[in-house]
């Protein structure tokens, strides 16, 4: 590996997803000098991840981002952090230092995936794998598709391989009814989650959903041809010809672990103001708790502001962000949801008057 200039940057920023962009824009915008990398081609992330044109929820925040001079290194990897306050990069097949003031982690999540007779298969996918196809372009029409795993996502990549002309053989939820109706009750206090639940519901109307059972196995020759479902006492067979499963979410913790930042269970250690345990150290987004867009974007610019050395709003107290030409209020909320085993921290919006 060839080595390349090094760089050095007051707020570096690992991850350009929600939390990344929020916290790259909030350092940049409160005076720092930031350097915002990341091992995809564009900013965005898995969340926003696009081929052409951005998501619509991503757009602002990109635009802000070009607007602000944040310096960008994309397709690049951490590969080592040898010493405080630098990290090594790695991108096209050459090496190069980072140096860094105070360091803004924001590296994601990545599916839990359990594994069973024929995973390895040709056509068995994670569920985050088939939305990312998805927004790549790819195309499941005509194909016989079937959804299991935990969590909410599987009904949003349902509803969206349905729209896009697959045939929904069924959903298999791994956690009981009961949990789930708990959840449920849950997210009455988040009115956008509601309806974005009812618009999943509508299109995979006729669609059979059954809760409490799993993939016990995937069947077929060179093409998968039916997945085995069992809840511990029985077994159901459902033809098909794409499996899409994975059981939640695990935050990307594996630099943080480098860094010798200590962890809370399966999550990032932080305080209220996103600070790691490790000095000059700041965590964002799912690596402090599986939440979604606005948990990200709202952890992220309080780890930005940090970072920039600015005052920290604290949990439960107003934190606004410009979305588009219409700024909202966001603040964290001490409301946690469960899928599965899975802990959702979530947070509040309202239109600020």
């Amino acid at each position: 590996m060839t080595r390349a200039e090094p760089l050095d940057a007051e707020v570096v920023v690992v991850g350009a997803g929600p939390a990344g962009l929020a916290a790259s824009v909030s350092a940049a915008e409160a005076g720092a000098k930031v350097l915002l990398v990341d091992r995809g081609p564009r900013a965005g992330g898995q969340v926003w991840r696009h081929h052409a044109s951005a998501p619509s929820a991503a757009r602002p925040w990109i635009r802000r981002l070009e607007g602000t001079g944040v310096s960008t290194v994309f397709e690049a990897t951490v590969v080592d952090a040898p010493e405080p306050g630098r990290l090594v990069i790695e991108q096209s097949g050459r090496g190069r230092g980072v140096r860094y003031r105070h360091l803004v982690l924001a590296t994601g999540a990545r599916e839990r995936f359990l594994p069973f007779p024929g995973w390895t298969r040709p056509g068995v996918i994670g569920v985050g794998g088939a939305q990312a196809l998805l927004k790549q372009g790819a195309s499941f029409a005509g194909l016989r598709v079937v959804v299991a795993g935990t969590g909410p996502l599987l009904l949003t990549v349902a509803a969206a391989v349905a729209g896009d002309g697959a045939r929904v053989v069924g959903i298999a939820e791994q956690a009981p009814l009961g949990r789930l109706a708990r959840f449920v009750l849950m997210l009455v206090r988040h009115p956008r989650k509601v309806v974005q639940g009812v618009g999943c519901g509508a299109r995979l109307a006729t669609v059979p959903y059954r809760t409490g059972r799993w993939i016990r196995a995937v069947e077929g020759g060179e093409r998968i041809e039916r997945a085995l479902l069992t809840d511990g006492r029985r077994e159901w067979s459902w033809e098909c010809d794409v499996v899409a499963c994975a059981y939640g979410l695990v935050p990307n913790l594996e630099l943080a672990r480098l860094l010798g930042c200590e962890l809370d269970g399966e999550a990032l250690a932080l305080d209220e103001a996103q600070r790691t345990t490790v000095p000059g150290v700041f965590g964002a987004g799912e690596l402090g708790g599986i939440g979604g867009d606005e948990h990200a974007l709202v952890t992220g610019a309080i780890a930005g502001l940090g970072a920039a050395g600015q005052p920290i709003p604290v949990a439960g107290g107003p934190l606004v962000l410009k979305r588009g030409a219409a700024p909202v209020g966001l603040a964290l909320d001490d409301a946690a949801a469960y899928v599965g085993d899975y802990a959702v921290r979530t947070c509040r919006c309202w239109p600020l008057r």
